[in-house]
């Protein structure tokens, strides 16, 4: 592969859901994201320096994934403050732990985290450095 094709970082992602108003409630409230429109009416949300895309299952837009389908995805967040904290945050919400905390090994090294589930069904961990 030549340099010119190196990836530096994510820009953005998508995610298929099968209710847009309903998936920004809980990544506003839960995960603290905002929500902010683009282009002709879509949404995504963002947090720091990237954003997450969101399609409705019933009207996706062209390019998309070969099977876009809500759920499917298994994302993983280092949080901005202590793991404690969120998991309190989460309990005050009644958002339910699946896993954790449990220890893993993130992109830069390893981390302690804890799983939960979106309204779809995806997989999110939650996890901060252990450095």
């Amino acid at each position: 592969m030549s340099a010119s094709a190196s990836i530096a970082s994510l820009d953005h992602l998508v995610l298929t859901v099968a209710d847009i108003a309903l998936t920004c409630d809980f990544y506003t409230r839960a995960l603290g994201m905002r929500v902010e429109r683009f282009g002709a009416g879509r949404l995504a949300l963002h947090f720091g320096r990237q954003k997450i895309n969101l399609h409705q299952s019933d009207r996706t837009f062209d390019p998309k994934a070969k099977s876009p389908t809500p759920g499917s995805a298994d994302l993983c967040f280092l949080l901005a403050g202590p793991l404690e904290a969120a998991q309190a945050h989460l309990a005050a919400l009644g958002i339910a732990i699946e896993l954790g905390p449990v220890e893993r090994t993130g992109a830069e090294g390893p981390i302690r985290s804890i799983y939960l589930r979106d309204p779809d069904g995806n997989l999110l961990e939650l996890a901060t450095p252990l450095r």
